[in-house]
C-alpha cells in the first residue's frame, strides 16, 4: 500500500504553488481530508478538481479516489499503532517514558515500512542477488552499520559480497564493479553526497542498483533500478538514526531471509558449516 503522507512530503519541494497549497492542507488536516469530496477539497485549497487529479497522478495514484482510499487505510494503521504516543524525547521524560517512546517509535517505523514494501520489487531484487557474481554494499554513518550487518549475513551462506569502511575505498569498489555484480546502496535520505557519487559510478558501469532509502524522489532512488523504501519517520536533520536504522535493518533481514529461502536446504547446510562454536562458560 502506497503511503500518501510520504508521497506528498517527498513531492512537496518540487510542487507548484497551487500544488503546495493542496499538499499543505492534506498534511495538516489528514483526518478531515479523508472525508472530503474532490470538489470540497478544491474549495478548501483554492484550486480545481483537475489540478488535484493531476497531483494525485504525479505522486503515483490513479486518481483522487485511489489517494483517499490509501489515506483512509494509512490513518487506520496510525490509530491502531497508537502513534499519538510516539513523540520526541524531552528533558522531563522519565526512564519509563523514554522506554515507551523509543519502543513505540521503532514499532511504528516497522509497521509503516511493511506497508511500503512492493512484493514484486522484492522478488526481483532477490532474483537479482541470486544471479549476481558479487554483492557490493555501500553506506556511510549509521547506514554503514546496516551495510556491515548485511555483509555478515551473506558471508554466513558463502554468498560473495563486499563492504569497505572508508569512503574512498567504496569509490574504488564502485569503479571495480562489473555488470554481473549488484550494488546495494543504503541511504536513509537518498541525498547523501558520498552515496550519490558511488551510485553515479555504478550507474555508468551498467551494474544493477538496489537502493534502500526513504524517498523515491531522491537522486539515489532515481538512479536505482530497484527501490526498497523505508518509512520517513525521522527528520533528515536528526540527532541520531534510531527508528530509521531499525527500518533499514528490517529491510535487510527480509531481503536476506527471502534469499536464503530460495535455496533453503543448501543454505541450512552452509549455516552448519559456518557456525562458530561458543565456549561453555557455565560452571559445574
Amino acid at each position: 500500500m502506497i503511503s500518501v503522507i510520504t508521497k506528498l512530503q517527498d513531492y512537496s519541494p518540487k510542487a507548484s504553488e497551487t500544488e503546495k497549497g493542496i499538499i499543505e492542507y492534506i498534511l495538516k488536516n489528514p483526518e478531515s481530508t479523508e472525508k472530503c469530496s474532490i470538489q470540497q477539497l478544491s474549495e478548501k485549497t483554492f484550486s480545481s478538481p483537475s489540478t488535484i487529479v493531476r497531483l494525485c497522478k504525479k505522486i503515483g495514484f490513479d486518481g483522487y479516489k485511489h489517494l483517499i482510499h490509501s489515506l483512509v487505510y494509512e490513518l487506520a494503521i496510525r490509530r491502531s499503532t497508537d502513534e499519538e504516543r510516539v513523540k520526541n524525547i524531552n528533558k522531563e521524560d522519565s526512564l519509563e517514558s523514554i522506554i515507551e517512546k523509543v519502543t513505540l517509535k521503532s514499532i511504528s517505523s516497522l509497521e509503516k515500512t511493511k506497508k511500503l514494501i512492493d512484493i514484486k520489487v522484492l522478488e526481483e531484487c532477490v532474483g537479482l542477488l541470486d544471479k549476481s557474481k558479487n554483492i557490493c554494499l555501500f553506506g556511510v554513518g549509521a547506514s554503514l552499520l546496516v551495510a556491515k550487518d548485511a555483509h555478515l549475513k551473506f558471508l554466513r551462506i558463502n554468498k560473495s559480497c563486499s563492504i569497505i569502511d572508508d569512503f574512498h575505498g567504496q569509490l574504488i569498489q564502485a569503479k571495480n564493479m562489473s555488470i554481473n555484480d549488484v550494488a546495494i546502496i543504503i541511504s536513509y535520505s537518498g541525498f547523501t553526497e558520498e552515496m550519490i557519487k558511488c551510485t553515479k559510478i555504478v550507474k555508468a558501469i551498467g551494474a544493477p542498483i538496489i537502493a534502500i532509502t526513504r524517498s523515491e524522489e531522491s537522486p539515489i532512488a532515481k538512479m536505482a533500478n530497484y527501490k526498497l523504501l523505508v518509512a520517513a519517520t525521522e527528520l533528515l536533520f536528526r540527532e541520531g538514526a534510531i527508528s530509521s536504522r531499525i527500518a533499514q535493518l528490517n529491510i535487510i533481514d527480509i531481503l536476506y531471509t527471502a534469499f536464503v529461502n530460495r535455496h533453503y536446504d543448501s543454505n541450512i547446510k552452509q549455516f552448519n558449516r559456518t557456525h562458530i562454536q561458543k565456549p561453555n562458560l557455565s560452571t559445574k
